[in-house]
């Protein structure tokens, strides 16, 4: 009896333990099925998005877009801009969004989760808590929000009326923020920093610029308390060389400008050097790294290696400044 007992036990766990196996064989497939699909159906939702306004928009009617692009494996970017030739753009934001599954991403905006949700040729943009869709108002003006619902259209936007702004970001650290945006302009390009946070002067400080904004970093480089703001440029062209141009707050009162020393002050880190510049915030220190170019060597084919500068934030006898802390040369990778 016991031994007939045993068998029957033995036989159950056997069967348990098929069941257990083949509904473990079986989730991966369908997950790779799932990832699949994500890959395939990710370019469906690129394109130019605009509120119902835009098809009114010879009558005079305001209107906002939303410019989707592929950013990469499961990344979009986003470009929210809106009419600009009668009065000032009502809203701008550039920003990359995630995906979270098959026909929805999500992106932090001045520390609100935004939800961007596609369906056919539609797309609703919503804050994920709705208590927090104040927040995104900074980005659009006179109380005005880029949250609401959007039809795809084909082909190009109105280029007689749409917003200019070929770079926007806002980064905020320690209560202070900056609103950081680059405009085409009839003689070049502009490029405007705008703080807020500050007790004194929020104005905001424009530059002509030649080049192109590549990206801005936010950090207490100085541990003082208060962020310094750091814009990375290249300049247009093959050499692509590279410039930062930093603000640092003055005790939370005001902003002054940060002096960043060209590569050709420098006669030992000028020699290979031909531009493609690198630049990133590392802690408290400001990275840039660029191709050492060797005699013969082509524009595109460096075989130098890699030259890296560390730079240091100190205070300086009109203000701060950016001061050489080291410099690494590494080989070409073989």
């Amino acid at each position: 009896m016991n031994m007939l007992i045993f068998k029957r036990f033995s036989l159950t766990i056997l069967i348990l333990g098929t069941l257990v196996a083949c509904k473990e064989t079986n989730k991966n497939p369908q997950k790779k099925i799932s990832e699949t699909i994500t890959s395939e159906t990710q370019n469906d939702f690129l394109g130019n998005y605009v509120t119902k306004e835009y098809h009114k928009r010879t009558e005079g009617y305001d209107w906002i877009s939303v410019a989707v692009r592929n950013k990469g494996d499961n990344t979009i970017g986003i470009s929210v801009r809106s009419r600009a030739d009668k009065k000032r753009p009502t809203c701008t934001l550039d920003t990359k969004a995630y995906r979270v599954n098959d026909s929805l991403f999500s992106s932090a905006v001045n520390g609100v989760t935004v939800m961007f949700t596609f369906y056919k040729d539609t797309l609703n943009i919503r804050a994920e808590k709705p208590e927090q869709a104040d927040g995104l108002q900074y980005y659009c003006s006179g109380g005005g929000n880029f949250i609401g619902n959007y039809v795809r259209i084909d082909g190009d936007l109105d280029q007689t009326q749409i917003d200019r702004t070929i770079f926007s970001r806002t980064l905020e650290l320690q209560g202070i923020g900056f609103l950081v945006s680059s405009t085409t302009i009839e003689f070049g390009k502009e490029l405007q920093i705008t703080p807020y946070g500050l007790e004194i002067d929020n104005n905001p400080i424009t530059h002509i610029i030649e080049g192109t904004v590549i990206n801005v970093e936010i950090e207490d480089l100085n541990s003082d308390g208060f962020p310094e703001l750091l814009v990375y440029l290249s300049s247009d062209g093959s050499g692509s060389y590279g410039d930062v141009i930093g603000y640092s707050v003055n005790n939370g009162k005001s902003i002054s400008a940060i002096y960043f020393p060209p590569i050709s002050e420098n006669d030992e880190l000028k020699k290979g050097y031909m531009g493609h510049d690198e630049f990133s915030i590392i802690e408290t220190t400001l990275a840039q790294r660029f191709p050492i170019y060797r005699e013969g060597d082509t524009n595109a084919n460096p075989t130098g290696g890699i030259r890296q500068i560390e730079y240091q934030l100190v205070d300086g006898e009109a203000s701060r400044k950016f001061v050489i802390k080291n410099s690494t040369d590494f080989p070409e990778k073989n």
